[in-house]
């Protein structure tokens, strides 16, 4: 089913209405009502008569965060290949939240500094900006509209299986114990899925881990957003790889109910903005003038940090043994630096990939092995940008092979021209916005005008507001 990778990306980001048969499922089962599991929800619904969440957390009261995404009150950002998707399966969802308090951010008023100067503007890219509850209620209420969608608020335990397929799931809810049939399974149970313990103990293989260490610390405040429009929506601000490798950088943003979300990063021991004066006093001195700005508003709440040690993925498609009829979505798979906004719209690619999959006619009794090539075309990608960022910014025991080196300094190359030259920003952020893959940055003509932008002057930084 995968061509190229570049391809099967573009394939799988459309933003085209799906074409295809329905798969024809009596009963789907989603272990998890993150945002992964619920737009995996959102597609299977176009192919059962019935998909039934099991999510452990009471969603009932409303659009707050969940107690299983203790990192739901820190900056997540939505990558405009994540609401494409989004708009995609639920259409109008852009303007719904717009009108729910969302800010929807045009180029002109999206700031990124490197070291300080700002970047040219680049491609014509609006961002949905929101805190990650307010995202999570929007999906929740617009997928609970459709009448084959249920959920049980319970926590999975295990599942039942055949001689080659999952054919139940375990739960319990409420202290009872139950059991649900099921037609096909997805696994949406974030980093803390125990659906690779669970097969293994059945005897189906465990799938390898991979883990790129980033010791990323972060920490994030909100402020009160004064009536009207200000020159930026949402700012961001990163160090090049020239700078102290501690440093994470650091990001605002408009969000719903009137106020900014602001959030500072760094690694190992650095643990910026993890008080209220630290964060105001870093946000006046060391960034440019808007991150300032920002500052002088009032500080709604307390300065909230968080703590994650590694890039990981499971490699599914790895194992030679799994039973058909199940499928993993979202950080069950994959999850990856926060400080590059992929966890969202990653998923959302996922649902897609596993759109593509039911409506190609697969065979659900053999393993869905199509579905995880498709899928790792999306892992892949992201993790190129990500882990590969993490893996350049330690230090190896090991000289990386020729090819990785090669790779790495085309990548520095178009990150430093992409300050000072509009299209190959604007093929830079396609890439990092999920849009487009990669290995689209290697074209001929983005890497000649990087070359060439090596003469362009820098502009002078952006000074601090003091």
């Amino acid at each position: 089913m995968v061509s190229s990778p570049a391809k099967t990306f573009a394939e799988i980001a459309s933003n085209q209405p799906p074409t295809g048969p329905s798969a024809g499922l009596g009963t789907a089962i989603v272990l998890g009502g993150s945002v992964a599991g619920m737009l995996a929800a959102r597609v299977l619904a176009d192919h059962a008569d019935t998909v039934v969440i099991i999510e452990r957390d009471d969603t009932a009261a409303g659009a707050g965060g969940r107690r299983g995404v203790p990192q739901s009150s820190q900056v997540h950002a939505l990558l405009s290949g994540g609401s494409r998707q989004l708009e995609r399966w639920f259409p109008g969802f852009i303007a719904r939240s717009v009108a729910g308090g969302a800010s929807l951010v045009p180029p002109e008023r999206q700031a990124q500094y490197v070291d300080g100067v700002r970047k040219v503007i680049g491609a014509d890219i609006r961002l949905l900006s929101a805190t990650r509850p307010f995202l999570e209620g929007r999906i929740r209420a617009d997928l609970l509209e459709l009448p084959n969608v249920k959920v049980i608020t319970g926590q999975a335990t295990g599942l039942e299986t055949g001689e080659t397929a999952v054919t139940a799931v375990r739960y319990e809810s409420a202290g009872t114990p139950g059991r649900e049939p099921a037609d096909l399974v997805v696994d949406a149970m974030g980093r803390a899925s125990r659906l690779s313990a669970w097969l293994e103990s059945a005897g189906w293989d465990r799938p390898p881990v991979v883990r790129v260490p980033t010791g990323i610390n972060y920490a994030t405040a909100y402020f009160r957003r004064p009536p009207g429009e200000h020159p930026y929506g949402t700012a961001l601000a990163i160090p090049s790889n020239t700078l102290r490798k501690d440093v994470g950088g650091a990001v605002f943003a408009a969000v719903e109910d009137d106020r900014w979300i602001a959030m500072m990063g760094g690694y190992g021991d650095f643990r910026p903005g993890s008080t209220a004066e630290d964060m105001i006093h870093r946000f006046r001195t060391e960034l440019p003038s808007p991150f300032g700005h920002v500052a002088a508003d009032e500080m709604v709440g307390d300065v909230t940090t968080y703590h994650q040690a590694d890039s990981r993925r499971r490699d599914f498609w790895a194992c030679d043994r799994l039973p058909a009829r199940l499928l993993a979505v979202g950080d069950a798979v994959a999850s990856f630096n926060p400080l590059y906004g992929q966890g969202m719209s990653s998923a959302a690619l996922h649902a897609s990939a596993l759109s593509m999959f039911l409506r190609s006619s697969p065979d659900l009794d053999a393993p869905a092995r199509d579905f995880l090539a498709l899928q790792r075309v999306i892992v892949d990608a992201a993790w190129q940008i990500s882990a590969s960022g993490d893996r350049a910014g330690q230090e190896a025991a090991d000289r990386p092979p020729a090819h990785d080196r090669l790779a790495r300094r085309i990548v520095d190359l178009i990150i430093q021209a992409s300050i000072t030259d509009s299209a190959v920003n604007a093929a830079f952020q396609e890439v990092t916005q999920m849009l487009r893959h990669p290995s689209t940055l290697a074209a001929p003509g983005v890497v000649w005008r990087a070359w060439r932008a090596r003469k362009n002057p820098l502009p002078a930084p952006s000074p601090p507001l003091g």
